[in-house]
């Protein structure tokens, strides 16, 4: 029960829902089975099971038969992840194209800013987030900082803000970060470092992660607990375009940055103490 638990849990973190999951892990360990006994045995609906079947069918891991009735068997574990990663990167290249492509059209439009009203936005999932977070770092033309817990920084390099940010600093802009590096973080830390933006360390930061564009745009955590680096992962943070608010950000942040160390010394630090002991 436990590798089972385990296996749907692995499953999970390639973007599958938990029906997915369990659906799949059934057919792989019981063979092909028709709707009706696979509704029964995972104790739901078979209009449930229909729909999770053409999820799967579509995600490349489960193939209908050609007879009737018609039974559903698992594609072999290594084709099934393979199209899993597959359908993850193709959905995480569109967003990027789409969010190129709505810059590129900010860029010809001549919005008439407006210093009266701020926009107040709940941003519900790391989707979300990317696709509020990109455009506004890819329109910023003078400063990013962020200050991050550990798990924040790891979403920054898997969800593509590092790319982001590094276009900010070609165009001459400034970015400073704060987070509490551990081993883990070193590469990271340093793709940052190449890039040229001002990262230092805060020791045991468990605090919520926040960002502040241009002293205007604030991206701010509400309620995260990742648990899953994955594009429909749920959590809460706020947008807003505040600038009272991003004065808050900016001063709070200026108080952590005058009591951390440079990135280099606490890398450095970190090598000669080596990996830690597992």
């Amino acid at each position: 029960m436990a590798n089972d638990d385990e296996f749907i849990a692995r499953l999970t973190d390639l973007g599958l829902s938990e029906k997915e999951a369990q659906l799949y892990l059934h057919l792989l360990k019981y063979g092909p089975k028709t709707p009706s006994p696979l509704a029964k045995s995972l104790k739901t609906y078979r209009e449930d099971v229909h729909r999770t079947l053409t999820s799967l069918i579509e995600k490349g891991m489960v193939r209908p038969s050609l007879d009737s009735p018609t039974m559903y068997a698992a594609v072999d574990v290594d084709t099934a992840l393979q199209a899993a990663l597959k359908k993850q990167e193709s959905e995480l290249r569109e967003m990027q194209g789409r969010t190129r492509e709505l810059q590129e059209l900010a860029k010809q439009q001549r919005f008439r800013p407006s210093d009266e009203v701020a926009t107040f936005k709940i941003l519900k999932s790391i989707k979300e987030v990317i696709g509020t977070a990109i455009p506004v770092i890819l329109s910023a033309k003078e400063e990013f900082l962020w200050l991050s817990n550990q798990e924040g920084v790891e979403f920054s390099e898997v969800f593509g803000i590092i790319e982001a940010e590094k276009e900010l600093m070609e165009r001459g802009g400034q970015i400073r970060g704060i987070a509490d590096i551990s081993y883990r973080l070193i590469d990271i830390i340093r793709s940052l470092l190449d890039i040229g933006a001002d990262v230092r360390h805060f020791g045991d930061y468990r605090g919520a992660f926040f960002g502040v564009f241009d002293k205007k745009h604030c991206i701010s955590a509400i309620n995260v607990d990742i648990q899953h680096l994955r594009l429909d992962e749920p959590l809460s943070m706020l947008y807003t375009d505040d600038p009272v608010f991003a004065d808050y950000l900016v001063s709070t942040f200026e108080m952590f940055w005058k009591q951390a160390v440079p990135a280099e010394q606490r890398i450095q630090e970190l090598l000669e103490q080596g990996p830690p002991q597992t």
